[in-house]
């Protein structure tokens, strides 16, 4: 099989995947739960880019890592020894701050099914990514984070474990977003220098091939802004047409600038020029809504959280709100559109502007409903929502590039 293949676990839409797969990796198959999420990730590294040799045993859909085992357990089986990554980090809900941190949300439950996977298939390394939630305990529940049983689980089956929060905008990523990512090798593979190396040790081999890659990338800037990333998506001076695939809304008539910058010339690869990207649906806010965010724009500080003082003043009850500046990161991108405003238009910002903050290209095609709401919340998983669970591609890349360093100067063949 490939040198360095690999499984994605909790695939969502297919961020983490993608950026591997342009470090160099091949990916084997990947297990999403959700319809739509799947339907990007097969539409996108399936059916455009072939990025994965999909087992004949494994339908091409949408499954559960549950329905993996249950299934397909004795196929598994047959991989032992055969995948060199199983990459993927188990839904974030349960443990993020954002939420509201159950402990005995559910979704805890998929980190078990993710080390049972791992102790059927024995890759040679790990990659886990989660929000910082994942490395600190519950109040009023274990005091042990569920991180750290990880690592003593992944310990007990002879994996050495490194543990870091990393931000997104280290690898030129246009946004703070806090990570906690998890690297794990077999103890079989690994050598006497990886073996005496500590946390810090891995965390500063990462951020030097980050730092490496953004060089080779264009990308000179200590920081990506979010300027950089959508000033060419403004509504100034563009023609609004009707939306290509939302009856009812509309959307900016793409143009490409005549001269791009380093992170668009990243974005917009595999592009003709002025060929439009998908997902450029404008919102169609009611006219309170409108005067409220023009209030906001003229008061409020670019690039941070909207005071509650002006909040006040227009009677805007939303807990979190941010407005965006042109010559910063973005705060991190959730999977509420209505947590971010445009840095000079009134109003927040589409599924493609989310995507590119995100650090997903233009040819990358998001699939399904743009929200939804109601009961259809837990079982549809729309654009936005994609978007914002993803793992930023060019974050992804990198990891997977040190990962490849890590594997052909730190690893032997057992």
């Amino acid at each position: 099989m490939h040198a360095y293949n690999f499984i994605d676990l909790f695939a969502g839409c297919g961020g983490l995947s993608l950026g591997l797969v342009n470090a160099g990796f091949e990916g084997v198959f990947a297990i999403e739960k959700t319809d739509d999420a799947f339907m990007t990730f097969k539409h996108n590294l399936c059916d455009k880019k072939h990025a994965f040799k999909w087992p004949k045993w494994l339908p091409c859909k949408n499954m559960t890592t549950s329905d993996l085992l249950n299934s397909y357990k004795k196929d598994l089986e047959k991989l032992s020894g055969k995948v060199f990554l199983i990459a993927g980090g188990p839904p974030c809900q349960g443990f993020s701050f954002a939420g509201l941190r159950n402990p005995k949300d559910p979704r805890n439950k998929l980190t078990e099914e993710y080390i049972e996977i791992v102790s059927i298939i024995r890759p040679k390394v790990l990659l886990l990514e989660n929000v910082k939630g994942f490395k600190v305990a519950f109040k009023n529940a274990t005091k042990k984070p569920y991180s750290q049983k990880v690592k003593e689980s992944l310990e007990k089956k002879g994996y050495k474990v490194f543990m870091n929060m990393v931000s997104a905008a280290d690898f030129g990523v246009p946004q703070l977003r806090n990570r906690f990512i998890m690297i794990a090798v077999d103890e079989k593979y690994i050598s006497k220098e990886l073996q005496k190396c500590n946390d810090k040790d891995v965390l500063n081999k990462i951020l030097s091939v980050a730092k490496e890659q953004r060089k080779i990338k264009g990308l000179s800037k200590k920081q990506t802004t979010v300027g950089d990333a959508i000033s060419d998506l403004e509504l100034t001076n563009k023609n609004k047409i009707e939306c290509v695939d939302c009856r009812g809304f509309e959307q900016l008539q793409y143009e490409q600038p005549t001269k791009l910058n380093s992170y668009l010339k990243i974005m917009r690869k595999g592009m003709k020029r002025n060929q439009m990207p998908n997902s450029l649906r404008l919102a169609k806010h009611k006219e309170n809504t409108l005067k409220r965010y023009d209030y906001i724009l003229a008061n409020a500080k670019k690039g941070c959280a909207v005071s509650n003082a002006i909040k006040e003043q227009v009677n805007f009850k939303k807990h979190c709100l941010s407005v965006l500046s042109p010559d910063k990161i973005s705060n991190t991108i959730t999977t509420i559109p209505e947590d971010t405003l445009h840095y000079s238009e009134s109003r927040i910002l589409t599924v493609r502007e989310t995507a590119r903050i995100q650090s997903f290209p233009d040819w990358y095609e998001f699939q399904g409903r743009y929200t939804t709401g109601g009961p259809r919340r837990k079982s549809e998983c729309p654009r936005y929502t994609q978007v914002g669970n993803a793992v930023p591609p060019l974050m992804a890349e990198t990891l997977g590039r040190f990962i490849i360093e890590l594997a052909e100067s730190e690893m032997n063949d057992g």
